[in-house]
């Protein structure tokens, strides 16, 4: 149900049946939910490094508001993407202290071992004691103020590695997280994934994971110093005092950001997706079970975009910034309109497309490769995506003009604007091009001296831009008042196209002894 709370924002509720019991998950109004969660998702740091992952040799990426990754085909981008999708899922986005369903559910000592130095009736006198400290919004506490026993649970890499190989292994389609180090020139050296998480002034926490082959290994640790915020309070709360430990904390765990990805494959599953049902995407990952026959899979991020396709609804607005970005992406790049039908008796719906001053609607599979590219954002837009959570957009480029590829630019400088963190893959010179654009309209902006107050901009802060080769480290494109982000090998390709024209040009003056100019 959906409750109008003080006239401007909805404040959803959902009900979920679980072992008998109803539980009632509710979403904070927008106005708080949204001005929280954006606060907390532009303050942390995140910094990803990986050797030896499949294609890439070495990257170390710091995610920005805006992240691109530029370069040739084969080299890794969706690779890390991919990886960055996984990642967040392990740890429920982007959180302070590195929270995940598999080490919170360690905290009831019924289902787990307890510290041999307590009784069953000490640790619950304990928990409780424990729960009342983090209700007490009057004392400052440390992560270092936790009792040991939970401070080793949370830090323990037992239940991590086994988050770590599930979704990888889902992500990337694999039977194994060896797999993706063998793609890499270097078979025999060790692949390696961190993940560091940071604030301004002092590390958060950071994890490790190895694979030299033959295992994994995990390395984690969290800063003792970190002071525990009300969300943190309260997740720790929630985690000990859950009576039933069988209920998924998640449904318990308010997330800090939620990932969304849209896949480079998109315009053809819009055109086909009508032939796929939620239950066959289910069976058609690969999970806990590996399939004998060894039957192609879809990968984790193609299945959960098709899993937000069939099961897509309109749904009360949380942002009018973002509804109106998608509105405006109707407008001006696809000068008409996404519309959803329901046929009756009929599990998903149907998309269309309806142009600007028709009465009727066409089928995505009738519609241009454009149209069915920039669908899925439209809906993510519309119906999904709030500010603080991260959406990663592989080549959004694809099939559209130049022109509108500029446009495609101002629409990711306004989703940054409103609170979203963006992370791309793209080959788009024009799109590099409007962003440069976008982020010296910015640097204006901060010297006070505009005339004309820019609708939209970026920051040289917030925007990062990293290049991936074939057999190299990936390198980052620092911005350039002059070049802005372009990548040195886009412009070796135009000088050597127009070196080619002159001479074929001079070639066929010589042959046709005709000497007119272009003047």
């Amino acid at each position: 149900m959906c409750i109008l709370c003080d006239g401007r924002v909805f404040l959803p509720v959902h009900y979920y049946c679980y072992k008998g019991m109803i539980l009632k998950i509710q979403v904070y109004p927008a106005n708080y939910t949204i001005n929280a969660r954006r606060k907390k998702s532009e303050s942390l740091n995140v910094n990803i490094s990986v050797e030896n992952f499949g294609p890439i040799e070495k990257a170390d990426i710091d995610l920005r508001p805006l992240t691109i990754f530029v370069g040739e085909s084969n080299t890794g981008k969706t690779y890390l993407a991919t990886l960055i999708y996984a990642l967040q899922a392990i740890f429920e986005g982007f959180p302070r202290v590195p929270w995940s369903y598999y080490n919170t559910s360690r905290f009831n000592p019924i289902y787990y071992s307890q510290p041999a130095d307590l009784s069953t009736q000490d640790l619950i006198e304990e928990k409780d004691n424990i729960i009342q400290k983090l209700t007490d919004t009057d004392l400052k506490l440390k992560f270092k103020d936790l009792p040991l026993w939970i401070r080793d649970r949370l830090l323990s890499g037992s239940a991590h590695f086994e988050a770590f190989e599930n979704e990888i292994k889902r992500c990337f389609e694999s039977v194994s997280v060896s797999e993706l180090r063998k793609i890499t020139k270097h078979q025999n050296e060790v692949m390696k994934i961190s993940f560091l998480i940071s604030e301004v002034n002092q590390t958060l926490w950071s994890i490790d994971f190895y694979n030299s082959g033959f295992d994994t290994k995990i390395n984690k640790s969290i800063n003792e110093e970190i002071v525990l915020e009300s969300s943190d309070r309260e997740i720790f709360q929630k985690a000990l005092d859950v009576k039933d430990q069988g209920i998924p904390l998640r449904f318990l765990m308010p997330m800090s950001t939620t990932f969304y990805h849209l896949i480079a494959s998109r315009s053809g599953i819009m055109e086909t997706h009508g032939v796929i049902t939620s239950s066959l995407v289910d069976r058609a990952t690969r999970g806990r079970e590996n399939d004998p026959y060894g039957t192609s899979m879809l990968t984790g991020s193609v299945a959960d975009f098709l899993k937000h396709i069939i099961n897509y609804e309109d749904s009360e607005i949380f942002s009018r910034n973002i509804l109106e970005i998608s509105k405006t992406l109707e407008d001006e790049v696809l000068h008409g309109n996404i519309e959803i039908n329901r046929p009756e008796g009929l599990g998903y719906p149907q998309f269309y497309f309806r142009p600007k001053n028709s009465e009727h609607g066409i089928r995505m599979n009738r519609s241009s490769s454009m149209v069915s590219e920039l669908a899925p954002l439209v809906l993510y837009l519309r119906s999904i995506v709030k500010p603080g959570d991260t959406l990663i957009i592989e080549e959004p480029e694809s099939h559209l003009h130049p022109r509108a590829q500029t446009q495609i630019a101002i629409v990711l400088a306004k989703l940054v604007r409103a609170g979203v963190r963006v992370i791309i893959t793209t080959h788009s010179e024009w799109l590099l091009e409007q962003i440069g654009n976008l982020v010296r309209e910015g640097e204006v902006k901060k010297t006070g001296k505009n005339h004309n107050e820019p609708k939209t901009w970026l920051t040289t802060e917030e925007v990062g831009a990293w290049r991936f080769f074939c057999d190299q480290p990936v390198d980052e494109i620092k911005f350039d008042p002059i070049n802005g982000f372009e990548p040195m090998d886009y412009g070796e390709v135009a000088e050597g196209l127009y070196n080619q024209s002159v001479d074929l040009r001079t070639l066929l003056m010589e042959k046709t002894g005709d000497n007119t100019s272009d003047e």
